[in-house]
């Protein structure tokens, strides 16, 4: 496959999560804590990078913007691990530290409200789908994401 169809891919796919937590919060009414708003923002900070990627088209450029989305990537890894296993067991996930990158240092709480505000406590979050929690599913979608940017980041096999 080739850097721009994996490129494009995992844009298509980190935004498509994203699109999927909006349906989620705005539809069904499941209010995002603040690990999950965290998330969101790696997301699409993962489909900027791709995007990046997309847009050059020198080898060493492609391969900053794939060790990019992979290094954010593995930052997805660890939140989600720790709002199941650390956050969701607490009684409270304010002033945490996605709290504090969301709200304090991005201010993209009130940037855009209806997509960056925190609006439940993690344990009030942890919500499943098909048996699944939903940080689960992010888990696993960024795993598929750094497994993507890696293979993007290997030099091409010799014709």
């Amino acid at each position: 496959m080739s850097g721009a169809k994996l490129f494009a891919g995992v844009g298509l796919a980190c935004l498509a999560a994203v699109g999927a937590a909006l349906a989620s919060q705005h539809v069904y009414g499941m209010q995002p804590c603040p690990w999950c708003v965290l998330q969101r923002v790696i997301f699409l900070a993962i489909a900027v990078a791709c995007g990046l990627g997309l847009l050059w088209r020198s080898a060493s450029r492609r391969a900053i913007a794939a060790g990019l989305g992979l290094l954010l990537a593995l930052s997805g890894i660890a939140a989600a691990l720790w709002q199941h296993f650390q956050a969701a067991a607490s009684a409270s996930c304010n002033l945490t530290l996605a709290d504090r990158i969301v709200s304090g240092w991005l201010g993209l709480d009130s940037l855009w409200p209806d997509v960056f505000s925190a609006r439940a406590s993690c344990a009030d979050a942890a919500v499943n789908l098909l048996g699944v929690p939903y940080d689960f599913w992010s888990l696993a979608l960024f795993v598929i994401v750094a497994l993507t940017l890696l293979r993007a980041l290997r030099p091409p096999a010799s014709r």
